[in-house]
């Protein structure tokens, strides 16, 4: 035990110094502040703008009156009669006099239709106001023609109260199921960035000390098995430790936006009172996920002696956990759908679509067991098959990045039996 806790160190101690983890951590720390204080960072560039000046050229006064009225509570545009031409008017907008100009002219059966003038029209930030108000104004001439009383026309364009509302005691409200929408989106993204980065870690690492005939030396000291989980391990409180900075940065971010009055990251998710179990089923899922997905990096970058043959034996994990984002991602909209159940007891897709669902239904505590179990024994048979295979595979060198390589490591295994 001695020894694995030595090469357990020494993964950990080499990967936490190198750079591409100073480097990644730094990118993501800087990244996770500025979401968390993203409204501040924005009102901060935009304070000193002045009001954008919107230059309305109509023969009717009462539509730029009504179209003043619509646009009152809007503090970025103002909106100002123009009483010289229309090519007055864009000169006024080159020289930067007024952000834009509307030419509002009678269509037809007396409507109003628009034409919209500015120096650079790709911000639909600044024209898309306008528009808005602009349909209003042609809404309410059409029902000033029909002799439709406005208290009707209100009633008309009111959104309709529609409520959900779960007949089974122990449904999921609507406001839980947004929580845990917001969570499972985060689960997701750690889970997808966690397999991608570390499993590569993970392969990159064998690939490397079987590249420097490292490998020779360890395996006449320490068996396979305890140099695969050793890497495993270490590569784990790797991630724990970077998780640990990222959690902690987040939370400071977040107090910071919320002493500021600003909305935290957690309301826009949706997570101000998520449910303890959802959380704890969170982390389980993650960590027998990673663990599944860690024991077939090991065992697949055990097969490569180069780093370049790296990136390409582990493509096929790759794609699962793909397969795994894209069927989550489907799910949140339809979590009772029949596929979405048959693929949440598929090892490689189960800690993103059981949590899935375990998050967003009522499901029993047998399929939740059930699921747990098949995983858990998923990933000792990954790890005893890997232990083989890592055996044989850190023996071969050479070319070599193509899956049929797996018969060759296990008849090498075999002979050091």
């Amino acid at each position: 035990m001695n020894k694995f806790f030595i090469m357990m160190a020494h993964t950990y101690k080499n990967r936490v110094k190198s750079k591409s983890f100073i480097i990644t951590t730094i990118i993501t720390i800087a990244l996770i502040f500025g979401l968390s204080n993203l409204q501040s960072i924005i009102e901060t560039f935009s304070d000193g703008e002045d009001e954008k000046k919107v230059a309305v050229i109509t023969e009717n006064e009462g539509w730029l009156q009504s179209l003043q009225q619509i646009l009152a509570t809007n503090d970025d545009l103002s909106i100002e009669a123009y009483e010289g031409s229309l090519e007055e008017a864009k000169a006024s907008v080159e020289e930067e006099e007024h952000s834009s100009v509307v030419q509002i002219e009678e269509g037809e059966e007396g409507l109003p239709q628009a034409t919209y003038y500015a120096n650079q029209i790709a911000n639909t930030g600044d024209s898309e106001p306008v528009r808005q108000a602009l349909q209003q104004l042609k809404a309410q001439q059409v029902t000033q023609q029909a002799d439709v009383d406005q208290e009707t026309l209100q009633q008309i364009s009111a959104p309709v109260n529609f409520e959900l509302v779960a007949l089974e005691e122990s449904a999921k409200t609507a406001e839980e199921l947004n929580q845990t929408r917001g969570l499972v989106y985060i689960m997701l993204f750690f889970m997808y960035f966690s397999v991608i980065m570390y499993g590569n870690m993970i392969s990159t690492e064998v690939a490397t000390e079987k590249s420097s005939r490292v490998m020779e030396i360890l395996i006449s000291s320490v068996s396979p098995v305890s140099q695969m989980f050793a890497k495993i391990i270490g590569i784990a409180f790797l991630g724990l430790t970077q998780f640990a900075i990222f959690i902690l940065v987040g939370y400071f971010g977040i107090q910071q936006s919320m002493q500021s009055g600003e909305g935290s990251m957690l309301e826009a998710f949706g997570l101000t009172e998520v449910q303890p179990s959802t959380v704890v089923f969170a982390v389980v899922f993650f960590l027998l996920g990673y663990l599944l997905f860690a024991t077939l990096a090991a065992t697949l970058g055990s097969l490569v002696s180069r780093l370049e043959d790296a990136q390409q034996i582990v493509a096929p994990m790759m794609m699962l956990i793909i397969a795994a984002f894209l069927i989550a991602m489907f799910g949140l909209g339809m979590p009772e759908a029949k596929f979405i159940t048959i693929s949440s007891y598929f090892p490689f897709f189960t800690p993103l679509i059981m949590f899935l669902r375990v998050g967003m239904l009522d499901i029993p505590v047998w399929e939740i067991a059930l699921s747990i179990g098949i995983l858990v024994a998923s990933i000792a048979l990954l790890g005893w098959l890997g232990a083989r295979i890592y055996r044989g595979g850190v023996l071969m060198y050479g070319k070599s990045s193509s899956l049929k390589d797996l018969k060759t490591a296990l008849q090498l295994s075999k002979k050091e039996k």
